[in-house]
């Protein structure tokens, strides 16, 4: 068993790639939390494809993919959040004509190429063993960037997260806290698109926290706990991925789906499992107030 543990590790390429991994699988568990608890998920898919055309003109020119996506991040982040607040546009009309013509845009530049085609599956769907020294260094100090902008406005996004209204009731700037907790998810996709690639990358923001809340209703439990899973994930996704020879991206991404499945049926307090014996213990033990009357009973004339 170790030593099935320690070959991958003579590799440069799977030392980097664990670091990567490690470092992405964090920031995902951290961020991802409250893109669940806010309802951002369609956001953050929106986000995920828009950075699309600055991932493919990055690589045109030859630069990290990190350049160009973080731009385009940037600019769908504050798009999505100023037309969201047009009376006549509303938040989920802004998300699909932001995310619908920043992908378009990507697609029609990519059509116009005839070199990038062989490498458009390392674009949408990841490459981390192809990452460099450089990268993840990179992610490393964006990474902790985004962590400490968190902790730094964690009061302020746990009571968005759960009473949008009663923040904005306590004079707090709801909409510049919403745009820049878009923009901490704008800057996690990009850092995590060469794990998990373009189109993958949600699933590593939603689905480990979206697990830990089967497991628990207290914030700092689920904070560690996602976590946890999807580091996890991350790190046994990369070994399986390894001795599978299968895409890390979707290995890492389905082991994370089956721990969401496991907590979904398992869980002990919201388990399908759970819920299906708490039905039976109150049918069993359910006593009505009063029993009808025996029809065999004979009765006084």
């Amino acid at each position: 068993m170790i030593e099935l543990l320690a070959e991958p590790w003579q590799y440069g390429f799977f030392q980097r790639a664990m670091l990567q991994v490690s470092i992405v699988g964090v920031l995902c568990g951290l961020i991802g939390c409250f893109v669940v608890l806010r309802g951002l998920a369609f956001i953050g898919d929106a986000l995920a494809h828009a950075v699309f055309p600055g991932v493919v003109l990055s690589y045109l020119a030859g630069r990290s993919i990190l350049i160009g996506a973080f731009i385009f991040g940037g600019i769908a982040a504050l798009a999505i959040g100023l037309l969201s607040r047009s009376k006549r546009v509303s938040e989920d009309s802004a998300i699909g004509v932001i995310f619908a013509a920043f992908f378009a845009f990507g697609v029609v530049l990519i059509s116009r190429q005839t070199t990038i085609r062989r490498d458009l599956g390392s674009l949408l769907f990841g490459s981390v063993v192809g990452v460099s020294n450089e990268d993840v260094i990179a992610t490393l100090i964006i990474g902790g960037i985004v962590v400490f902008v968190l902790f730094l406005f964690l009061k302020e996004f746990t009571l968005i997260a759960f009473d949008a209204t009663l923040a904005t009731s306590l004079g707090y700037p709801v909409f510049r806290l919403d745009l820049a907790l878009l923009m901490l998810v704008s800057a996690t996709i990009v850092v995590s698109l060469q794990t998990v690639g373009n189109i993958l990358i949600l699933a590593l923001i939603v689905t480990p926290p979206a697990t830990a809340r089967l497991l628990t209703d207290r914030l700092d439990r689920m904070l560690a706990l996602s976590t946890a899973i999807a580091l996890g994930s991350g790190v046994t996704g990369l070994y399986l991925s390894y001795y599978a020879r299968s895409a890390a991206g979707g290995t890492i991404v389905l082991t994370a789906t089956a721990c969401f499945l496991l907590a979904l049926v398992f869980a002990p307090d919201h388990g399908l499992l759970a819920s299906r014996l708490r039905g039976r213990h109150h049918v069993h033990h359910y006593h009505p107030a009063s029993e009808p009357p025996d029809a065999t009973q004979n009765h006084d004339a």
